[in-house]
């Protein structure tokens, strides 16, 4: 009882000691058209930006020099392949179609009677922001979903993702209490996509962008003077550009859970405690080079006191487990568990022999 108890204490203790890994940018002061900036930023950083969100956007422009320039690249690049992306930059793992019906390359999603319906930018109607730990609050002004989309940066966070049924039911009570039958919720399609292939659909047009003039404005730069706003420009223009580096790293080499543990502490930093939704995310971005079905994470679980630790030495409160691998502990007279992350679309957390042989993730600074 009193162990039990200390460890209760524990958990609290320490699952508010949670640090984030921040991506960092680089503006390059040197001026190149899209294609030469990308080889530069993969051989000296990462890659070209990728931007998952505002602060992200804050951060980037942070590293701007002004004084230097009036546009800069980022990695976002025009596509032939339209996709449904979130506005905040969310992945697109769960949807609630009516009909089934998903077909729609350049428009925008609302929600009616808990399915969802795609349909052109300029419709008006109410909108749902994001707002942090206030949640969800439906705006009564009837706008295009771009209006509302920029409402809603703001003055709260963004539009809403509905990233699961319990969210999408507790939108569609919202609703029925406030008696509303049409709003539109942060679902967009488009066909531009990130020099990483990461698949952030964050965007930060400039009203009327991206307007593809003369049919060639496959790239995207950042206006220094018009609030950090985006424009579609051409791929062969020379503009200087951002650069992001990672501090993750996926190491595309197949070890046991202890060798990998060995190899990022004497390489990088330490395996990758995916101890929040952000490193969740982050950690989204760099599985998708993966050679193995899972990648090892810093996680692993004790015996002696049956928990599940990060090698950073938080305990276990953030949890994306696949269902039954939490518990599927109790042959520990047979080989001690670690955590590993699928590397297909749900990215879930799963339990395995420390002796399997994986690709695992560091983090570098």
């Amino acid at each position: 009882m009193a162990q039990t108890l200390y460890f209760s204490v524990l958990l609290i203790a320490l699952c508010s000691l949670s640090e984030c890994i921040q991506r960092r940018y680089h503006h390059i002061n040197m001026t190149m058209n899209w294609t030469e900036a990308q080889k530069y930023c993969r051989e000296n950083y990462t890659d070209l930006a990728t931007v998952n969100n505002i602060n992200d956007m804050k951060q980037l422009m942070k590293s701007v020099n002004y004084s230097l320039t009036i546009y800069v690249f980022i990695g976002l690049k025009r596509s032939s392949v339209y996709k449904w992306k979130w506005s905040r930059g969310d992945p697109v793992n769960y949807t609630n179609w009516y009909n089934g019906d998903s077909n729609g390359p350049g428009q925008c999603v609302y929600m009616r009677d808990g399915s969802w319906h795609h349909t052109d930018w300029n419709m008006k109607m109410r909108f749902i922001c994001y707002n942090g730990d206030k949640g969800f609050i439906i705006d009564d002004s009837s706008v295009s979903w771009r209006v509302a989309q920029i409402f809603c940066r703001q003055h709260h966070t963004d539009l809403i993702s509905v990233r699961n049924q319990t969210e999408n039911q507790e939108i569609q009570k919202i609703m029925k209490d406030k008696n509303i039958s049409e709003v539109w919720i942060g679902l967009f399609s488009d066909s531009w996509e990130w020099s990483d292939e990461s698949e952030s659909g964050f965007r930060y047009w400039k009203s009327e962008q991206p307007n593809n003039v003369g049919g060639s404005e496959y790239c995207t730069a950042v206006s220094v003077t018009e609030q950090s706003q985006w424009h579609d420009v051409g791929c062969s223009e020379s503009y200087t550009f951002v650069c992001h580096e990672d501090n993750l790293i996926l190491i595309n080499e197949s070890l046991s859970w202890s060798e990998a543990l060995r190899y990022c502490r004497e390489n990088h930093v330490d395996l990758v405690s995916v101890d929040s939704e952000k490193i969740q995310f982050m950690v989204t971005k760099v599985i998708h080079q993966s050679s193995t079905d899972a990648v090892w994470m810093g996680l692993r679980h004790s015996c002696a006191v049956g928990l599940w630790f990060w090698v950073n030495g938080e305990m276990v409160c953030y949890q994306n487990w696949a269902p039954g691998n939490e518990t599927a502990v109790n042959d520990c007279d047979r080989e001690v568990k670690s955590g590993a992350i699928q590397s297909g679309d749900h990215h879930l957390w799963i339990s395995l022999p420390q002796s399997h042989k994986l690709n695992f993730i560091c983090i570098k600074k």
